[in-house]
């Protein structure tokens, strides 16, 4: 007869198997190095069928009841943790229903034929001498922010109309009615109750309690902040090609020589390294230029999970992405906020110390807000005035001054609310969708839908990036998941401001990454996302810290950046200390880098090829 460890041990191993497959596909598929959408569609539907056994959930109980008659012991203890992650994972998953079943494998054939075309989907834009140039969405988004030839950021802004029309003929609306039908055939009202139920463990109205506090405390900031725009620089400076050059254009250019692309990944390890963030020996592949038939959004997911398998520690293997073009203005400072943000899930991956792989992912049960929370954290780094002046130099290694500094939060705090209000905006909208009949959801529909969200919300006409033309949308696991990202970051400025209260710094403090490791990588999904920030602050979630940054005047923001420059003065730096994680950089099919030699080697590497392909 099998015991309930033997249960357990082929539980973890079974899924670890279908797991691997399915990764591994989807790694390939969405970086283009591989056509076999057909085999990431049937290896995806093979760990959704695993997944979704409904029948799970009942042996995991009886061997939970048998369980309990045995004597008290520490192994005992650990089964019993294991199995509940295990029940947990199942409930949040099961599909009791063949009709449910049959319908999530009709989604993701539909997503991965959708995710096919696109790959083939070309975009251009042109400049003033009438050239015309291929871009993707990244690279669209970027001309728009910063480039000073007014007819590449019209061409750019264009084009990403142009695909959210492509986006609403190819695909979407069919995937949209058949989301809501899935998540009727389990007892929703729609797609995004079932969503949100699934992600964040809330219903909807309670999830709205939350969004509509914070669309409240920031909308004074916002309509505020564009009236001064328009009175200052005229009604021009709101179009939507035009906005985000407006008040950020100039600051991007002018700090740009200080964050080159190819100093992003030493910069990357070393500060990761002065944290004292451990990736516990896991093995990590970065794929971060951009290339046509790529997944045009970065990204990050773990083939193999971290796990303590029968007390034997299995490392992970993670892969990360972005989309950094190294010659256009602005790719720097990208590129190192996405190393930073997609290192954060790395680390987070690396380091969930649980004896299931079931806890040591990014899926439900694990809520979104909690998996942004790690990433946002390290991203939001890059903005303090401390890790400017410490890690943005020029080539003869001087910092960035302190005017450039200035000039930054000049342009962005003012916008700091439009900024989070640009995450908010999303589940407005899709709330507002899925909560259609299905005769109402036309391509004309949806358009006018976004628009109006974008207006209410975000006080423009059409947002610099439009709605539909966030990839999000057509994914299974983000569609629907956006809150997710806002209320990571009111978490983020919670974590931020505990750790000011207790050490008055955050860049290169080398308690930081031993901290999160403890209180918030180490328990994985085995435990909430507020029972996580509790842990470390004391506090339950709080959104109040994120409003108040987004309020700040700018001079206050000033001010609590000179005073983080003013302590660099004061404090040792720490030493850099290795990461603990194989790296390889790559670009498609070819390594550009490792560290197999040293993680100096693997900068100089990296940055040869770069300055070789792209000068900067």
């Amino acid at each position: 007869m099998q015991t309930s460890q033997e249960y357990f041990a082929r539980l973890n191993k079974d899924y670890l198997a279908a797991h691997r497959k399915k990764e591994d596909l989807f790694w390939s598929t969405y970086m283009g190095t591989s056509n076999d959408h057909a085999g990431s569609a049937k290896a995806e539907t093979e760990w959704t069928a695993f997944l979704s056994n409904a029948d799970r959930i009942q042996e995991i109980r009886g061997q939970l009841s048998a369980l309990a008659a045995a004597p008290d012991s520490s192994e005992k203890s650990a089964l019993q943790h294991g199995l509940e992650g295990w029940k947990a994972t199942f409930e949040a998953h099961a599909l009791e229903s063949v009709e449910a079943q049959e319908l999530k494998a009709a989604l993701i054939k539909a997503e991965a034929e959708i995710l096919e075309r696109g790959q083939h989907y070309t975009m251009t834009y042109s400049n003033s001498a009438g050239e015309v140039f291929e871009g993707s969405s990244t690279v669209l988004s970027a001309n728009i922010r910063a480039s000073d030839d007014p007819v590449v950021r019209q061409t750019s802004h264009q084009a990403l109309l142009d695909l959210e029309q492509w986006v609403l003929t190819n695909g979407f609306i069919p995937l949209i009615k058949m989301r809501n039908q899935f998540a009727r055939s389990l007892g929703f009202d729609n797609f995004f109750d079932y969503s949100v139920k699934k992600t964040e463990q809330m219903t909807t109205p309670e999830l709205f309690v939350i969004l509509d506090d914070f669309e409240r405390r920031t909308r004074d900031r916002n309509t505020h902040s564009i009236a001064e725009l328009v009175a200052k620089h005229g009604p021009e400076s709101i179009k939507p090609y035009n906005f985000s050059f407006t008040w950020g254009g100039d600051s991007v250019r002018d700090l740009d020589p200080y964050v080159p692309f190819s100093k992003s990944l030493r910069r990357w390890v070393e500060s990761f390294g002065r944290l004292g963030i451990d990736f516990k020996g896991a093995t990590l592949s970065l794929d971060l230029l951009d290339r046509k038939g790529k997944y045009q959004n970065g990204f990050c997911h773990g083939p193999i999970p971290s796990f303590y398998d029968d007390g034997r520690w299995v490392a992970a293997e993670v892969n990360f992405t972005s989309n950094a073009k190294p010659d256009q203005i602005g790719s720097g400072l990208d590129g190192i906020e996405t190393l930073f943000h997609e290192g954060g899930h790395a680390a987070h991956f690396s380091n969930i110390a649980q004896n299931a792989p079931c806890f040591s992912q990014e899926f439900a049960p694990t809520s979104m807000a909690y998996a942004e929370t790690q990433s946002m954290f390290c991203d939001s780094l890059i903005g303090d005035a401390d890790w400017l002046k410490t890690y943005a130099t020029d080539p003869a290694g001087n910092p960035v001054p302190d005017a450039i500094i200035r000039a930054q939060i000049e342009s962005k705090q003012p916008f700091s609310a439009y900024s989070e209000r640009g995450i908010l905006v999303v589940p407005y909208f899709e709330q507002a969708i899925y909560a259609l009949d299905d005769a109402e959801v036309t391509p004309e529909k949806l358009t006018h839908m976004a628009r109006d969200a974008e207006k209410r919300i975000l006080g423009l006409e059409v947002a610099p990036r439009p709605l539909l033309a966030i990839p999000h949308l057509l994914s299974n696991e983000a569609a629907c998941s956006y809150q997710g990202y806002l209320l990571a970051n009111m978490a983020v400025y919670q974590t931020r401001a505990y750790f000011m209260e207790q050490y008055g710094y955050l860049t290169d403090n080398p308690n930081i990454g031993p901290l999160l490791a403890q209180h918030y990588w180490n328990p994985g999904n085995g435990v909430s996302h507020d029972a996580t920030i509790r842990s470390l602050t004391g506090e339950g979630f709080n959104a109040r810290y994120l409003a108040d940054q987004c309020n700040l005047t700018v001079d206050d923001a000033w001010k609590a950046q000179e005073a983080r420059i003013a302590r660099l003065n004061g404090r040792e730096r720490a030493a850099v200390q290795g990461l603990n994680a194989a790296i390889k950089v790559v670009d498609g099919d070819r390594i550009l880098a490792s560290n197999e030699q040293s993680d100096e080697a693997m900068f100089a590497a990296f940055e040869n090829r770069i300055m070789a392909d792209y000068g900067r």
